[in-house]
C-alpha cells in the first residue's frame, strides 16, 4: 500500500475512478432523465478531482507551476459548486 501511495498510483487510480463515476452518471442522466444534472455531478466532483490531481503531481515532483494550477482549478470548481448549492437554495 506504502508504495502505492508514494509512487502516485492510488491517486491516478481514485482520479481515474472519479472520471468513470461522472461519466456513469452523466450517462445515467441522459438515458432516464433522473438523477442529478451533469452540471451538479461535475461540479460536485470536480473539486476532488483537481486535489487528487494536485497530490498525483506533488508526488511525482512536477513542475511546482501545475500543482498551484491544480490547487487553484479545486479552489475555483469549490466556488463554482458552492455558488449553485448557494443559489439553490435562496
Amino acid at each position: 500500500m506504502r508504495d502505492l501511495i508514494e509512487s502516485g498510483t492510488m491517486f491516478a487510480l481514485i482520479l481515474a475512478l472519479t472520471v468513470i463515476e461522472a461519466a456513469a452518471l452523466i450517462f445515467w442522466h441522459r438515458r432516464t432523465g433522473r438523477g442529478l444534472k451533469p452540471v451538479d455531478i461535475i461540479g460536485q466532483l470536480a473539486a476532488g478531482a483537481f486535489l487528487l490531481l494536485a497530490a498525483l503531481l506533488a508526488i511525482q515532483s512536477a513542475w511546482w507551476g501545475w500543482t498551484g494550477a491544480a490547487l487553484a482549478a479545486a479552489g475555483l470548481a469549490h466556488l463554482f459548486d458552492l455558488r449553485r448549492r448557494w443559489t439553490a437554495a435562496t
